[in-house]
């Protein structure tokens, strides 16, 4: 019997993708020209860690187990925010359901999110390494595990200050793919899906049509193009198939809520004086928001609090849809008799209107914020915090995080209901899909029917 070929499917993840920004963007222009660009929705959550599940596992929220840029643990009121191991999803994803189907298919997994110990034969994403003496070193878990001290020697260490922060830029997005093509050269894989976030900055920080922002789809599309051009020549550019999926969209903000701080006042939620600031006490609260850009979700002690809780916010500047109980199933954050306690979605999930996104804040009084606050600390923060892009320059030279949500120019999570297709599918080949339009969980399937396996309904 004669094994079938292999194909190779290159598939970018690309965050902040708009259709109008390939107008700045030769490169993937060419693509969609010579093949396909298709409206894609995101889904909600429209943020990373779930839209990057989603994008690879094909399942929604409910399924998958992704809610959200944190998890919680109901059981210890325990939350970690950016936690990287595979094992965290609850459905498996394509490196896996392919080669349960196809042994000889190399596959790569490459700096996505939440992909510690995948399965991918190769695999890299950031993982400094704690010194005993409180120090950093600069590392990044790699399978095989030799791999970055190789990449380290060729391309020097993944510079991690621009990967996120004040002076994030380029040069992460161009080590990713540039040590993907060097991790690639023994045997290229067949699958690989590739993260480059550069996109993500800018808009951010300045807003998605600031000139800063249109010139980082010009820098990105560079990258891009000589990763593909690099990528090519190792498995021949006639038997690649590339495929660019955006993962959200990002919009002008310029309101922010502070969910926090709504239940902080109402009596809900619980801090104490560490003595360099206050702490959210998670324990003893009855209820607090993880906030995640444009979405907030809120745990409570007792889930008999949750029409009162949505009651706090419906109808407040800033709020777009309060979700809770049979609302939760019909968003797909929420599997229907899905016991409370195996669910990581809020018991009320706050959307943002577009223009607003969402701060972790539950101080009152700046002068009792915690020394976090003013640092980046992606961990200890009950939330995301987009201030880290940006310099609280009366500091200087001290290294210090502004605390003004005015600040933030753009943001995403929520999604139009005019207009749910937020960003774009990009096929190198017109045959890939004949669809108008694409949801993030039939990527998985495109991909699948590239390998001829059947795809997970």
């Amino acid at each position: 019997m004669t094994t079938a070929r292999s194909p190779h499917v290159l598939l970018l993840s690309i965050p902040g993708l708009r259709p109008e920004d390939l107008a700045r963007m030769p490169v993937l222009a060419g693509l969609a020209a010579a093949g396909r660009s298709v409206p894609l929705a995101p889904g909600f959550p429209a943020v990373t860690c779930p839209v990057q599940a989603s994008l690879t596992t094909g399942t929604m929220p409910a399924a998958h187990g992704i809610l959200a840029n944190g998890l919680v643990d109901r059981g210890t009121s325990h939350l970690e925010m950016w936690i990287s191991p595979d094992s965290v999803h609850r459905a498996p994803r394509l490196w896996d359901r392919i080669k349960a189907a196809r042994p000889e298919v190399r596959t790569a997994a490459w700096f996505l999110l939440q992909s510690k110990h995948a399965t991918a034969d190769l695999v890299c994403l950031p993982a400094p390494k704690h010194n005993p003496d409180g120090s950093e070193t600069m590392w990044c878990h790699t399978n095989p595990e030799p791999l970055y001290a190789g990449l380290r020697e060729r391309l020097g260490e993944f510079p991690l200050h621009k990967f996120w922060g004040p002076v994030a830029g380029i040069e992460s997005s161009r080590w990713i793919a540039r040590s993907f093509v060097e991790a690639s050269r023994p045997a290229p894989p067949h699958l690989a899906v590739v993260y480059l976030p550069h996109l993500d900055y800018a808009a951010q920080r300045t807003g998605p049509d600031s000139p800063p922002a249109h010139a980082a789809c010009g820098e990105l599309d560079a990258e891009i193009g000589t990763l593909l051009d690099d990528y090519g020549r190792l498995v021949g550019c006639d038997d690649l198939t590339v495929l660019v999926a955006g993962e959200y969209r990002i919009r002008p903000v310029s309101h922010a809520l502070h969910p926090n701080r709504v239940l902080r006042e109402a009596g809900l939620l619980a801090v104490h004086d560490a003595g360099e600031g206050e702490l959210l006490d998670l324990a003893t609260s009855r209820a607090w928001t993880l906030a995640d850009h444009q979405v907030g979700h809120v745990f409570l002690r007792d889930p008999a609090d949750a029409a009162a809780v949505a009651d706090l916010f419906r109808g407040r500047a800033g709020v777009g849809r309060v979700l809770a109980g049979d609302e939760l199933v019909a968003a797909g954050l929420v599997a229907a008799g899905q016991p409370r306690a195996d669910s990581r979605c809020g018991d009320v999930v706050i959307e943002s209107t577009l223009d607003s996104w969402q701060t972790y804040f539950y101080w009152l009084d700046d002068a009792k914020a915690p020394a976090f606050a003013r640092t980046i600390d992606i961990h200890r923060k009950p939330g995301y915090d987009p201030l880290e892009l940006h310099l609280d320059r009366s500091r200087l030279p001290q290294i210090a995080i502004p605390l003004d949500p005015a600040l933030v120019k753009g943001s995403h999570g929520a999604v139009d209901p005019a207009n749910p297709h937020e960003t774009i599918l990009i096929a190198s080949r017109p045959d890939v899909t004949s669809a108008a339009s694409l949801a993030m969980t039939e990527v998985a399937r495109l991909v699948e029917r590239l390998f001829g396996v059947a795809g997970a309904e």
